[in-house]
């Protein structure tokens, strides 16, 4: 008689997706920046400043589920400062500079939380001096500091380090990868 244990899963297509649902939701993201219409640097700075909070929130509050928590704050940040005409992007930024602070006073474990702020803040100044640039190589700025942030992704991704939740890792690197390079192609073909 043999015996066979195996955890239940999904088979075919639908069990692909199932599997791979982070890949989906970054790549739905994605597709949906790109054909929103032009992207701007304005609209790259928001995502990239964004990206960067929910690893920090991440870190801030020792939990790695906190990320896809922050991407709904961060979003709701995003629609409140639109509908203000507030900076999203500054919104953003004030929002993962608070979370720091919170995390400080938790007394989070400093090696995470310093190496989340670094990554916050590179790729912070980068968006904002995407900002300042002129419109074209703003953009191209802007593009390619996502394209940065989905190697920062996928370093997450492969190291478990730092309270980051691999899904959210695996659907940043679907998101920022792609929409960056996308952009940039756009760019340089308009």
């Amino acid at each position: 008689m043999t015996t066979s244990s195996h955890a239940p899963h999904t088979h075919g297509a639908l069990g692909a997706v199932a599997r791979r649902w982070p890949v989906a939701v970054g790549l739905l993201a994605a597709a949906a920046m790109v054909l929103a219409g032009p992207a701007t640097a304005a609209d790259l700075a928001m995502v990239v400043v964004l990206a960067a909070s929910c690893y920090v929130a991440a870190a801030a509050f020792s939990r790695p589920w906190m990320a896809w928590v922050w991407v709904a704050v961060g979003s709701v940040l995003v629609v409140a400062s639109r509908l203000l005409a507030i900076s999203p992007t500054l919104v953003n930024a004030v929002a993962g500079a608070a979370l720091l602070v919170l995390g400080v006073v938790r007394g989070v474990a400093r090696p995470a939380l310093a190496r989340q702020t670094a990554g916050f803040v590179v790729y912070g100044l980068l968006a904002l001096v995407a900002l300042a640039l002129p419109p074209g190589p703003g953009l191209v700025l802007a593009a390619l500091t996502l394209v940065g942030h989905g190697a920062w992704d996928l370093w997450h991704l492969r190291r478990h380090r730092d309270q980051v939740s691999p899904s959210l890792a695996e659907a940043c690197v679907a998101l920022d990868v792609p929409a960056g390079l996308a952009v940039l192609v756009l760019a340089f073909l308009v």
